[in-house]
């Protein structure tokens, strides 16, 4: 596309999680030189097993859907490096102008960003059970683990409160602790609360029993009780990975999440952002579609052919010589793929032969 115009890449993604794999995918796919630039981590790496995507199994971790996501678009011609990108920066006035991307190392070069760096979830202080073994981050993947089990949320505003409050959808013993903190959740929570079956536990934990298995047993209290649980959630918000967004001074909405349009652009012409970045629910399937979303909208913008009138009137007629628009190594790699209608030509031909 435009990598021969000067460009390293026409797409660099920002952040190695689902949302930002998931446009690589596309962009490459879609016949754009892409680059995926992770510095590791993120939540999903955090994961010991996968809920709620369609066709995985819960024996798979976070990992290994990573690693296969990283094997899947290197197959596809997408270049992946780890590193961590301290900036990017506009090369000129106009979108087409495009951007640099510096890790500190290295600078590329490319037409189009999408920021996928996501946010780390705030942690509470220890005593804690391992993440994914009594201590879960995401209601709506792991509520269902705890149908008819005790159950705690920690936390002091409202948030907390109300995911207390949900959880008695899946059993009917859930704990509230604030750990020795003063509520915050406002009047009207408290109102909500005091209609719910919901204990709220003002103690402070000082210490942890886990199971053979690991799982977290109970909690002891500084008042002396000990009080079983099989997890449970901690509510103390997220600190987004946001060095980028703020340099690049993109809009954001009250929550702090980048805001962005129908196809995940945002206030800045040429730079995307998906995943967990942006508001809406935390998924991983969501993440996925944002990320496909953001990719088809970029090939959209990128791609070469058709030429609409005023082009051709510019530049003339398309010719042979100008058609595939494809690089010549994603060409080569798309030829070679398994995948490629021609491959798979030739393999049928060969166990016609043999």
């Amino acid at each position: 596309m435009h990598t021969e115009n000067g460009f390293d890449y026409d797409v660099a993604v920002v952040g190695g999680g689902p949302a930002g794999l998931t446009s690589a995918l596309y962009t490459t796919r879609l016949g754009l030189d892409t680059i995926v630039i992770d510095r590791g981590g993120g939540r999903a790496a955090m994961m010991r097993e996968t809920h709620n995507v369609i066709g995985i199994g819960e024996e798979i971790s976070g990992n290994e859907l990573l690693q296969t996501a990283r094997e899947q678009i290197q197959g596809y011609g997408a270049e992946y490096q780890r590193g961590l990108v301290e900036d990017v920066t506009p090369l000129g006035d106009d979108v087409d102008d495009g951007y640099r991307v510096s890790t500190g190392e290295e600078s590329y070069d490319v037409c189009r960003v999408v920021l996928a760096m996501g946010f780390t979830d705030s942690r509470p202080e220890p005593p804690l059970p391992p993440t994914g073994r009594g201590l879960h981050y995401c209601l709506h993947c792991d509520a269902y683990m705890f149908v008819d089990n005790p159950v705690y949320v920690m936390g002091t505003g409202d948030a907390a409160a109300y995911v207390a409050m949900i959880m008695l959808n899946y059993t009917d013993d859930v704990d509230l602790l604030t750990r020795g903190e003063e509520p915050e959740w406002s009047d009207d929570t408290a109102t909500m609360l005091e209609h719910h079956p919901v204990d709220v536990v003002t103690a402070e934990i000082t210490g942890m029993n886990k199971g053979k298995n690991g799982w977290l047993e109970s909690f002891e209290f500084d008042d002396g009780q000990v009080r079983a649980y099989s997890g449970g959630f901690p509510m103390y918000g997220s600190d987004y990975h946001d060095d980028i967004v703020d340099s690049l001074d993109l809009e954001r909405d009250d929550d702090g999440a980048v805001a962005v349009d129908e196809h995940g652009q945002t206030s800045v012409a040429g730079v995307y952002a998906v995943g967990d970045l942006t508001p809406g629910h935390n998924q991983i399937p969501v993440a996925m579609g944002e990320g496909a979303n953001a990719g088809i909208a970029i090939h959209k913008e990128l791609r070469a052919f058709p030429r609409s009138l005023e082009e051709i009137e510019a530049q003339g007629s398309v010719t042979d010589a100008d058609v595939p628009s494809i690089s010549s190594t994603l060409r080569s790699t798309a030829v070679d793929h398994e995948s490629n209608a021609g491959a798979a030509d030739d393999q049928s031909k060969t166990a016609a032969d043999d």
